[in-house]
């Protein structure tokens, strides 16, 4: 009897080792959930960077936009910047959020990279991300005009990404000219 009771922490580890093998087997430490992609937008009211007036986020009635939560403190956030302003210079409309930053920070880092937003919002105690489901910035939404969002790009935009956004922006402009509706 003495000798199961001392085996019987093995066999428990051994089913720990089994349950994580079989785990790990499946688990894709790449795959990051995108529970608000089909869904609608929050629309949320933050002060803007430059006036600290409070400012409206919500979809863009008339064309799709990407919404860029950023912060200075970032280090892929630095490697964001040409790829977002490649998209601006293609005439996307992107709202950046800047993430538990300090808005002197981020106006230094926006001075120094570049501004490639048409609006930039402050979410100082990180409450409108949790609303978008950031982890850690940056992340990238794009929202159609009927507040659907459409896809979401957790980590730095490359250039093949941008251009890949910059496709489901075109998709979605072209429904709406054909009159058609574009679903997630």
């Amino acid at each position: 009897m003495k000798r199961w009771l001392a085996l019987a922490p093995l066999g428990v580890l051994g089913a720990l080792a089994l349950l994580f093998a079989t785990f790990g087997l499946h688990h894709d430490p790449h795959f990051i959930p995108d529970a608000l992609v089909g869904k609608t937008a929050p629309v949320e009211t933050l002060p803007a960077l430059q006036t600290g007036a409070p400012t409206v986020l919500k979809p863009d009635d008339q064309r799709p936009i990407l919404v860029n939560f950023f912060a200075s403190w970032c280090g892929p956030c630095w490697e964001d910047t040409p790829a977002l302003l490649s998209l601006q210079a293609e005439g996307v409309t992107i709202v950046g959020v800047a993430y538990k930053d300090d808005p002197a920070n981020t106006k230094a880092f926006l001075a120094k990279l570049g501004d490639p937003f048409a609006t930039v919002l402050v979410d100082r105690t990180g409450r409108v991300g949790i609303d978008y489901g950031v982890d850690a910035p940056p992340d990238t939404f794009l929202i159609a005009p009927n507040g659907k969002v459409l896809a979401k790009h957790a980590g730095p935009l490359t250039v093949a990404d941008a251009t890949g956004l910059l496709a489901q922006i075109d998709k979605v402009r072209n429904s709406q000219r054909d009159g058609t509706r574009t679903t997630p």
